[in-house]
């Protein structure tokens, strides 16, 4: 991805924020500049990834396979004792026939929850002992109430409702056309996107960057280049 259309990206969604009255933390709006003046007091932060996180999947258009997330909160499995939090939250923009390739979590059970917009379309499959997709029913739970699907079968996620995902079972998800944007949370258990995702055909989860343009905003992934 070139580094003006992740600004252009960043810029569109602070716009949509705010015309949805979405207030974001402070530390997401704080240049390169800012960053390389903060020490180890934000730790937590570039650790956990917290912040901005745009991806096109390696896809190379991120308008028809890509997403937009914010990590707001995150704890870290891996040192639960300097970072004992057990859950985590993301915000996430879904455009209209914006696809997410099919996946699932070894470790994490979230709530993937429309907050606002369009409708959220989400694929569903199990997966069988080779992590390929099952062809059995898949058996889900949606606002608390237990719901039974066949493989392959398209939940249409209308504002207001939301799904649980348990580890294993894979999901596709966009934006329903015609509808509108989404504007999607996601409350899960610790969230590692490096070792946690189960592509079901190889996929890049952090974009590779042509510096066409200074950046607006670092990347979650890219606090190590403005680090003391």
């Amino acid at each position: 991805m070139k580094r003006s259309e992740i600004n252009a990206i960043m810029r569109d969604a602070l716009r949509l924020f705010g015309e949805y009255r979405i207030s974001l933390p402070p530390f997401l709006l704080r240049s390169p500049e800012e960053w390389r003046e903060k020490g180890t007091e934000c730790d937590e932060i570039r650790d956990n990834m917290l912040g901005w996180d745009i991806t096109d999947f390696g896809s190379g258009d991120w308008e028809k396979v890509g997403l937009f997330l914010i990590t707001l909160r995150n704890g870290n499995q891996k040192n639960r004792e300097k970072y004992p939090k057990p859950y985590a939250e993301k915000l996430m923009i879904v455009r209209e026939g914006q696809v997410t390739p099919m996946h699932f979590h070894w470790y994490k059970t979230e709530d993937i929850i429309n907050h606002g917009g369009g409708n959220l379309m989400i694929e569903i499959y199990g997966s069988d002992e080779d992590e390929g997709l099952s062809r059995d029913d898949v058996e889900i739970v949606m606002d608390g109430e237990r719901r039974r699907f066949p493989a392959g079968h398209i939940v249409r996620l209308t504002p207001g409702e939301s799904i649980t995902f348990t580890k294993g079972i894979y999901h596709r998800f966009w934006g329903e056309e015609g509808k509108g944007t989404v504007i999607v949370r996601e409350v899960s258990m610790c969230n590692d996107d490096n070792t946690d995702n189960r592509f079901l055909e190889p996929t890049g989860r952090f974009p590779e960057i042509e510096e066409d343009e200074p950046p607006l905003y670092p990347l979650c992934s890219e606090y190590g280049k403005y680090e003391k």
